[in-house]
């Protein structure tokens, strides 16, 4: 199946159009909210099915390498099935899985529900991008683009909050049941918005199968390094060198499909694009400080201010108000706003928002989180929005699932990047802010002995306990503050590419270059 070419600017948008707009937005959006929507409900769920707290981890992770491993695959599934018949066949699965998680009774079987939340709904995020590049008419892709960028902004902020309260009102497995009904509703929007296309099984023997092969390969074996090394200890660990040792011929064995196969699975040339590559690269690094902090905060509030899950979800929450609020103005920004300038000074500001981060006190609560938060907001809707229609303009429209599917997973990427970066940072920056606050301190030490008099306890084994406590505090707030420095310059250091994006011309010529 070869996607629809974009229909001329004056032409009217029909209804159905915008009907498979929504309905593959609606896909995208339950697909990266259940992307967090168990990290609230975690500790929860570990103790109701008997898993440990590295067990329950794959809760998680399971989700993310199905995901990761799939939206590449998504264009080339989309020709062999057909448009309509592999939306209904992702979103059918995606609810069934959703209901094996909300019964599940035992780790093995919540991580096989999850896996396969992971591969039916990474699939919906890139097929939401190609439907409003080959349905929508080009005057009327703007305002497509700004309705799929909502979702991936609120997403990834409203699942910890909505798992959160579910988990505390209800129960933990109301996260997944409360699937069902959205399932219902988007393949009632698909069997109404999408016309059914003929299904072109002759690509099974033309597929690319060392390219497919070697993604899921590479792309799998990648994403559980990243995110299991640290707990590993990376390479001092058999599993971790095996892992990487597969994923290595993984990637081999999908260059090596690139040579071959007469359509790649996925158009790895596309990068070789400076645009492209461009959009990709900054697409990684928005992805990081997006689920960086998304992760940081609520760990930041829970350890050093004593947060709830609810509370800190809140708080994470506050980045998607700008969201809400600038949505409806998006489609005036997109015409009005050069991409180069839109996407510098979204990027620029979601660095500032990092920076503003790099005060924190022990003393700190949510409150300090506001401003930054609400910056961070302001900027995910200019990078994402932008970067988004850069991504689909760098390309024809034959490409666009393509690139989607690059795009898309170089974003999930680079949130596995951040957290394992993290977590790895994290247990080195601890340590050494922790030796360092000790060697400013001597135990005959006229000041050191006058503060613990001041904490009531003197030099006796409580004062030290008390002590190491306070050390251990204040050398885990500096590790917050590097983290968003690092995450803040990281983003800074990476707007230097919007050099190679190209001005997009005004108003529809924009859409149809």
């Amino acid at each position: 199946m070869t996607p629809a070419t974009p229909r001329p600017e004056g032409e009217r948008t029909e209804p159905g159009a915008w009907l498979a707009v929504v309905a593959g937005t609606l896909g995208a959006f339950m697909a990266t909210l259940d992307i967090s929507i168990v990290n609230a409900a975690l500790p929860t769920i570990q103790g109701e099915i008997g898993a440990s707290a590295t067990e329950g981890t794959w809760i998680t992770t399971a989700y993310l390498v199905a995901e990761i491993v799939i939206i590449p695959l998504s264009a080339w599934l989309v020709r062999l099935l057909g448009l309509r018949s592999f939306l209904l066949l992702v979103a059918g699965l995606f609810t069934a899985f959703s209901i094996l998680c909300g019964l599940s009774t035992s780790l093995a079987m919540i991580i096989v529900g999850r896996s396969g939340q992971g591969l039916s709904g990474g699939a919906m995020i890139p097929t939401a991008m190609t439907i409003i590049a080959t349905r929508l008419p080009p005057h009327r892709q703007m305002m497509g683009n700004a309705l799929f960028g909502m979702t991936a902004i609120l997403g990834p902020v409203l699942g910890p909050l909505v798992g959160g309260m579910l988990t505390d009102t209800v129960s933990w497995r109301a996260a997944f049941f409360i699937n069902l009904p959205i399932g219902i509703a988007l393949a009632t929007l698909l069997l109404t918005g999408l016309r059914h296309e003929r299904s072109n099984l002759g690509l099974i023997r033309e597929a690319d199968w060392l390219g497919i092969g070697g993604m899921t390969l590479g792309l799998g074996c990648l994403t559980v390094v990243l995110e299991e090394g640290q707990r590993e200890q990376w390479f001092e660990s058999a599993l971790i060198l095996r892992l990487c040792l597969a994923a290595g011929l993984g990637f081999a064995l999908l260059l090596a499909g690139q040579m071959m196969a007469r359509r790649p699975v996925i158009r790895l040339r596309l990068l070789l694009d400076p645009q492209f590559g461009s959009v990709v690269m900054m697409g990684i690094l928005l992805g990081m400080v997006l689920y960086g902090t998304s992760y940081l905060i609520p760990q930041f509030l829970a350890a050093i201010a004593d947060y709830n899950a609810s509370q800190a979800g809140r708080i994470v929450l506050l980045g998607g108000v700008p969201s809400l609020i600038l949505m409806p103005l998006t489609p005036l920004l997109m015409r009005g706003l050069d991409i180069r300038i839109a996407v510098a000074l979204g990027l620029l500001t979601m660095a500032v928002s990092c920076w503003l981060e790099t005060g924190l006190t022990a003393d700190s609560v949510g409150g300090d989180f506001v401003l930054s938060q609400l910056l961070r907001g302001v900027g995910q809707v200019l990078g994402i929005l932008f970067l988004n229609q850069a991504a689909m303009t760098s390309v024809p429209p034959d490409q666009a699932g393509d690139a989607a599917g690059l795009f898309n997973a170089a974003r999930n990427m680079g949130g596995s990047i951040a957290l394992a970066g993290i977590a790895t940072l994290q247990d080195q920056r601890l340590w050494l802010h922790s030796r360092r606050i000790e060697e400013t301190l001597s135990a005959n030490a006229v000041s050191t002995h006058d503060y613990l008099t001041l904490l009531g306890q003197g030099e006796s084994v409580a004062g030290m306990v008390s002590l190491a406590r306070i050390i251990q505090q204040q050398a885990l707030v500096m590790t917050f503050n590097d983290l968003f420095w690092l995450l803040g310059t990281g983003v800074a250091v990476v707007t230097v590419l919007v050099v190679f994006l190209r001005p997009l011309r005004s108003g529809a010529e924009a859409m149809a270059r």
